[in-house]
């Protein structure tokens, strides 16, 4: 896959347009919105459009540490997504550059971190730190109600060796107030076996739009697993109006570190809210899952850090083996318009556990 260089730059002025064109007016139609889905290969990208409207784009650019979707649009135009580093918006924090978009992947894989990587990792360091790159794009398939994509990612150790191939299903589909994002992934690996010891640095993420943030009421310090320190400042926090519930009724900063099988991030945006949604799945390893939901924007889903969540009284230290697979499937429910309340949510979190199996 070629490196891409001049077309980002005009990927992230299309991208920026789809983001900022404000809040479209409610759709009154009560058909089924039109899902396309297209494969933009010169421009390392594929992109999700409903009603031919941007949905989401999965960006693979040889440029990137790792795939992931961005942005991600709600059914009323706005945008779920943090813009920085793939495109700075006025006003959001500049933290943490290796959270982009939604992704997937972890902080401890036989010792190499593909959590933390960007490009602010100097090349002193670069050794510690692994890359994900697609192998393949697998399959693109528009279907009524729904649009697929399929492809396969390697985990790139720094010395250039493989330890995990990933297969990802993703699954698009939307109503007149919402939109679904279904990501199947399997896990597998030609290695004698490969750990995942226990971190908070992962797993399932998404950083969001700076509404989406908890108001910040002093600056705060985040460290990584070698001591690397990121500050977040406190900002204006004029708009910013995040909380989370859960699945098992905590709010707020405390479902840190706890467990529940799904979780909403929800906040107002002129006038109206935004709920997002991850949903954990039955079959999951680890599930009900623990969440690592920060008040700054980073909201995750984690199976594997049981031990910096239980502070050292439990342990989980997950090893694949060859000739095995894990798979995980989760489910990114986005509505706007009115929060998304328990009962509803439950409906769709049923309606995904039975989907997959």
């Amino acid at each position: 896959m070629k490196t891409i260089q001049i077309s980002l730059l005009a990927t992230a002025l299309i991208l920026s347009y789809a983001c900022n064109s404000g809040q479209k007016e409610k759709n009154e139609d009560s058909g089924s919105p039109q899902t396309k889905i297209e494969n933009l290969v010169e421009e390392s990208r594929v992109n999700i459009s409903i009603d031919g409207e941007l949905f989401t784009s999965y960006m693979y650019a040889d440029t990137f540490e790792k795939p992931f979707l961005f942005p991600i649009i709600a059914a009323n135009g706005t945008c779920v997504t943090r813009g920085y580093p793939i495109d700075p918006r006025e006003g959001e924090s500049v933290d943490h550059p290796h959270h982009t978009g939604y992704w997937f992947n972890y902080g401890n894989v036989n010792g190499i971190d593909f959590w933390g990587n960007s490009k602010m990792i100097p090349a002193s360091k670069k050794d510690r730190y692994g890359i994900i790159k697609i192998k393949k794009v697998n399959k693109t398939e528009n279907l009524p109600g729904k649009a697929i994509l399929e492809v396969t990612q390697e985990w790139v150790n720094p010395d250039g060796s493989i330890p995990l191939e990933e297969t990802i299903t993703y699954v698009f589909s939307a109503g007149p107030d919402f939109r679904i994002i279904d990501r199947i992934s399997t896990l597998s690996t030609e290695l004698p076996e490969v750990s995942f010891a226990d971190t908070k640095e992962g797993a399932f993420a998404i950083r969001v739009a700076r509404f989406l943030k908890f108001p910040s009421e002093r600056p705060q310090k985040f460290v990584d697993n070698y001591g690397n320190i990121t500050d977040v400042p406190a900002l204006n926090n004029e708009g910013v109006n995040g909380n989370y519930i859960s699945s098992e009724g905590d709010e707020g900063k405390d479902v840190w570190g706890k467990r529940a099988k799904w979780m909403n991030l929800y906040g107002a945006k002129g006038s109206d809210t935004i709920s997002l949604v991850i949903m954990d799945h039955p079959a999951n390893l680890n599930y009900p899952t623990y969440w690592h939901a920060r008040t700054y924007g980073l909201f995750a889903a984690n199976p594997f850090g049981v031990k910096d969540f239980t502070k050292g009284e439990k342990e989980l230290n997950f090893i694949l083996k060859s000739g095995e697979t894990q798979t995980f499937r989760h489910r990114l429910f986005i509505k706007s318009g009115e929060m998304a309340v328990p009962l509803e949510i439950e409906k769709y979190w049923k309606d995904f556990s039975e989907s997959y199996r």
